[in-house]
C-alpha cells in the first residue's frame, strides 16, 4: 500500500511517459477492441482484451483522492486505503490477501490526489473471486475503534520512514506548499502529521458511506478476458450493490493568477550531492484548451524526456556539468498541474551553473521553438514508448484507469496518438513562452549541509 509520496514521486521518472497521456490504442489482429459500459448502480466498466498470456489485471478506482480531503482531515484517503484490506462481515482480515497469494497472484494499492485504486493480478479463472472480494469490500467493512487505532498508528510510522526521514521527500512537501497557493494539491497526499494523528473512526465511517460506491468506481479489467464474460461477472458481483448517493461535480478551489518566482531551500547533512528543480502551474489533459496539453507532452519530451533531449545531451553530454537534467509534464490530473525541470551537478561543476544552464534551454524554446525534424523525431520516441506499455497489462489498465477518474474517457484514450501527431512546433513554441516564464516559478534547492548559505 503506497502514498501518492512514494508511488508518484518514486516512480514519475520512470513512468512519465507512461502515465503523461494515454496510450497508443492500436491493437494486434488477436486482440480484442476496448469496452466500456455502465452497469445499472453507475459503476463504470473498462475491458481491455489481451490473450497473449494466461494472465489478468483487475482494478477498481474510486473517483476519490487527497485533493478531495475535508479541510483538516488530510491523510484520510490514503488512511481509508489501507483500512479496506481489514474484516469485512464476510471475511476476516487478510482473508483476500491470502487467497490472492494462494494462487500465486499479486494486489495492492495506491493513492494519489485525484483517485484510490485497487488491484490483482491473477490467472482468469481467478477473475469471479477477485471481484467478489473487491464487491465485499465496497460496501461490508467493519470499522471499530481497535481497527482505526491499528491502522492509524500504521500509517504514522509510514509518513516518519518515507516522508519525515527522507529530505527528498520533505523537500518535495515543502514545494508543493509553495507552488500551490490556493489548489487542494499543496496538501501531501500522506497527509499532514497533526491531523493524522486526529483522524478517528467518525471520519472513515463518513468518509466510507460518501465515495465507496459503485457510481463513484471504475472497473478496469486487462488481460485474457472477453467484453462479454467481464460484463456477466460484473452483474454478478458489483451489481448487486446498491447505488449510493450521487456526489455533487468535484469543483476545488481555483489556483490565482502567479505572479512571483519563489524559492524552497533545504539543507541537510546526509545529502552529498545538491540538487534543484523548478515548476511551474500548467494546464493538465482534463482543464487544458485543444492541443495545449499535447503540446506540453511533446516541450517535456523535446525538453529533457531523455537521451535525446535537449537538456540531456547540451548539460549531460558536451557540457559535462550534470550528473541528470530533465523535464516532465504530469498531464494525468484534474485540476491544474504542474511542469518541473530538474538537474543535478557532476564533478566540480556547481549548482548554480548546471540551473542557468537549465534555463538557457528553456529561454531558448520559448524564443526560438523547435525545428520540424526535433518535433517530429520527439512524436516518434513518444508515441513508440506508449506501444511499449502494450507489454505490460498492468500499464494499460491504469492508463485507462486514470484518464476515466480523471474526467477522460475511452475515447480520449484511442484518439490521442492522432492528437499528438497534430501538434504543430509553433504549437510547442506558443506553451513554453505562455507558460515557463522564470518569474511565474518556483525552484527548490537541496543542499549539503556544508553548502548552507552559499
Amino acid at each position: 500500500m503506497t502514498s501518492q509520496a512514494e508511488w508518484l514521486r518514486g516512480t514519475v521518472l520512470a513512468l512519465a511517459l507512461v502515465m503523461t497521456g494515454p496510450v497508443l490504442a492500436d491493437t494486434r489482429p488477436d486482440d480484442g477492441k476496448v469496452t466500456n459500459f455502465l452497469l445499472d448502480n453507475g459503476m463504470e466498466v473498462v475491458v481491455i482484451p489481451d490473450h497473449r498470456a494466461p494472465i489478468v489485471t483487475h482494478m477498481v478506482w474510486y473517483k476519490i483522492g487527497s485533493a478531495d480531503e475535508p479541510p483538516g482531515k488530510s491523510g484520510i484517503a490514503h488512511f481509508f486505503e489501507h483500512l479496506m484490506f481489514k474484516a469485512t462481515t464476510n471475511h476476516p482480515a487478510g482473508a483476500f490477501d491470502r487467497a490472492v497469494s494462494a494462487i500465486g497472484g499479486s494486489n495492492n494499492a495506491f493513492t494519489s490526489y485525484d483517485y484510490t485504486a485497487f488491484y490483482e493480478t491473477v490467472v482468469p479463472q481467478a477473475l469471479e473471486q477477485m471481484m467478489d472480494f473487491e464487491a465485499d469490500r465496497m460496501r461490508n467493512l467493519i470499522l471499530n475503534d481497535d481497527v482505526i487505532a491499528t491502522e492509524r498508528d500504521v500509517i504514522l510510522e509510514e509518513r516518519r520512514s518515507r516522508i519525515d526521514s527522507n529530505p527528498q521527500a520533505v523537500l518535495g512537501e515543502e514545494i508543493d506548499a509553495t507552488l500551490w497557493q490556493n489548489q487542494p494539491y499543496r496538501i501531501p497526499v500522506i497527509g499532514w502529521m497533526q491531523e493524522m494523528e486526529k483522524l478517528n473512526r467518525t471520519d472513515a465511517k463518513a468518509f466510507y458511506d460518501k465515495y465507496y460506491t459503485p457510481n463513484n468506481a471504475v472497473l478496469v479489467v486487462a488481460g485474457d478476458v472477453e467484453p462479454e464474460v467481464v460484463k456477466a461477472l460484473a452483474e454478478k458481483t458489483y451489481g448487486k450493490i446498491a447505488r449510493g448517493p450521487d456526489l455533487p461535480p468535484r469543483i476545488r478551489p481555483v489556483e490565482p493568477e502567479q505572479n512571483t518566482r519563489r524559492t524552497v531551500t533545504l539543507t541537510d547533512a546526509r545529502v552529498s550531492v545538491p540538487n534543484f528543480s523548478t515548476q511551474w502551474v500548467v494546464p493538465s489533459y482534463h482543464t487544458a484548451k485543444p492541443g495545449e496539453a499535447e503540446a506540453l507532452d511533446l516541450l517535456a519530451e523535446i525538453l529533457g524526456g531523455g537521451s535525446r533531449s535537449r537538456l540531456h545531451q547540451q548539460l549531460v553530454v558536451k557540457q559535462g556539468i550534470a550528473a541528470e537534467a530533465g523535464a516532465f509534464f504530469q498531464g494525468t490530473m484534474l485540476d491544474a498541474t504542474n511542469f518541473t525541470v530538474y538537474g543535478a551537478p557532476r564533478g566540480d561543476a556547481k549548482l548554480a551553473d548546471v540551473q542557468a544552464a537549465v534555463e538557457v534551454e528553456v529561454a531558448r524554446i520559448a524564443k526560438d521553438g523547435v525545428t520540424s525534424d526535433e518535433l517530429e523525431k520527439a512524436k516518434d520516441r513518444f508515441v513508440r514508448s506508449m506501444i511499449f506499455a502494450r507489454d505490460k497489462q498492468d500499464s494499460m489498465a491504469n492508463i485507462y484507469g486514470a484518464t476515466l477518474a480523471t474526467g477522460g474517457s475511452v475515447r480520449d484514450v484511442e484518439e490521442w496518438p492522432s492528437r499528438i501527431r497534430k501538434v504543430t512546433a509553433d504549437e510547442v513554441k506558443a506553451v513554453a513562452a505562455r507558460y515557463l516564464n522564470l518569474n511565474h516559478s518556483t525552484s527548490g534547492y537541496l543542499l549539503p549541509q556544508t553548502q548552507a548559505g552559499n
